[in-house]
């Protein structure tokens, strides 16, 4: 392959990336979070707690994401989706969330891995690209994050899938950290290092009155 098609294929990539990301956008209604914050709040008030699972890919979105809820108000916890029906279902307790993420949402192992939690009376959340899978229908509440093109060079490995999956969850985390009033004094004991730390303590520096939680 030539030095002109490798700059082809990137560009083609990133063009196609941007594309499908404004596609999904504009079907990311104001009251597309709803129902899940809903869920996620209610089972929060009775002690619940929020899991994240996937498999392949799915797995590290599911990894980062679990890291963003904690860390923005919404305590959650990763959960290995091949290892769910090995013992690590136990981890989750009736009326605890977990959200399943999957593009295809047909996936033979996470399939199992739901059918463990249902057992387990777990409120359920699917992620997938795909409104008519299995997960969807499985599923209490489900979040659409598909894309038609991957933009990559075969059209079948996952790039603006996993993008997809992370813009809508990134976006849930925002209406569940807005919804709590997260404040920079809350970021600042949840982030007490690092460049998030600085600038939640230049905040709550500029804000004297912050109220205390």
């Amino acid at each position: 392959m030539t030095t002109s098609n490798y700059e082809n294929a990137v560009s083609n990539f990133l063009d196609t990336a941007v594309e499908e990301l404004a596609k999904l956008r504009n079907q990311i209604t104001p009251s597309y979070f709803s129902r899940v914050a809903d869920l996620i709040a209610a089972s929060e008030a009775r002690g619940g707690r929020v899991h994240l699972t996937g498999i392949g890919k799915s797995e590290y979105v599911a990894n980062y994401i679990s890291a963003l809820f904690s860390s923005t108000g919404t305590p959650a916890y990763f959960l290995h989706g091949t290892e769910c029906v090995h013992g690590s279902a136990g981890q989750v307790r009736q009326d605890d969330i977990v959200i399943v993420i999957s593009n295809s949402g047909e996936t033979e192992e996470m399939k199992a891995a739901v059918a463990a939690l249902k057992q387990n009376g777990a409120w359920l959340i699917g992620v997938s690209g795909n409104r008519r899978s299995w997960l969807a229908r499985e599923c209490h509440e489900f979040l659409f994050a598909g894309v038609e093109h991957e933009g990559s060079p075969l059209g079948v490995e996952p790039r603006a899938s996993v993008m997809a999956q992370i813009l809508v969850l990134a976006g849930l985390s925002i209406e569940l950290q807005a919804r709590k009033n997260v404040s920079a004094r809350d970021l600042l004991t949840w982030h007490p290092a690092g460049s998030i730390g600085q600038s939640a303590i230049h905040h709550t520096a500029l804000s004297k009155f912050l109220p205390l939680r």
